[in-house]
């Protein structure tokens, strides 16, 4: 069985002549990157493993030049190719903080928390399907759930009759009680889903 791969940057472009180029961290961080001694780049399903040959920190980037890419032409086939790694090199959690490959499947529950204490079924709304950066943070994108009894079925499906997806701000007024472990995130708003 192979290793769990995490997503921790990007390949943004050819930096010089040599086949180095600029990555883009996934988390903001560039420590973690600079000690990496083999990457797997990724495209969809194709991927190439690759040796680090060097890396180093600029201004909100890092350079890296890995074995077999060495000119500017090479590293554009590459260009936009997320940087994958085993999860122990993958930056280290805070708290609060959540590798989004551990929220993509986790299931979204409404409990209704104005009803009498200890009354309040959990119930599953949707399911997180993917998360992406939007202009003030990430957003969960949702699945809702057909099998849902707390919406009702012009908020579940579209026009054509299809089970609608749907954006949620993924912050603490919208959703709380994140648990990767249990594959739960508790929504906040039920509105937010209309």
């Amino acid at each position: 069985m192979s290793e769990e791969q995490l997503i921790v940057g990007f390949v943004r472009g050819s930096h010089g002549v040599t086949g180095e180029f600029k990555v883009e961290s996934a988390s903001g961080d560039y420590d973690h990157l600079e000690v990496l001694k083999e990457v797997t780049l990724r495209n969809g399903t194709t991927e190439k493993k690759c040796k680090v040959e060097s890396a180093r920190c600029g201004a909100q980037t890092l350079y890296m030049k890995v074995a077999e890419i060495n000119s500017p032409e090479e590293v554009q086939k590459y260009k936009n190719w997320e940087i994958v790694v085993p999860r122990k090199y993958a930056h280290p959690l805070e708290k609060n903080e959540w590798y989004i490959e551990d929220l993509k499947g986790c299931s979204l529950v409404w409990n209704n928390t104005g009803t009498a204490a200890g009354t309040a079924p959990t119930e599953v709304v949707g399911t997180i399907t993917d998360v992406l950066e939007g202009g003030a943070g990430y957003l969960l994108e949702v699945s809702l759930s057909e099998s849902c009894t707390v919406l009702a079925d012009n908020i579940k499906y579209d026009n054509s009759g299809k089970v609608r997806t749907c954006m949620v701000p993924f912050n603490f007024r919208y959703v709380k009680n994140v648990d990767v472990k249990n594959r739960t995130i508790q929504l906040m708003h039920l509105w937010i889903l209309e």
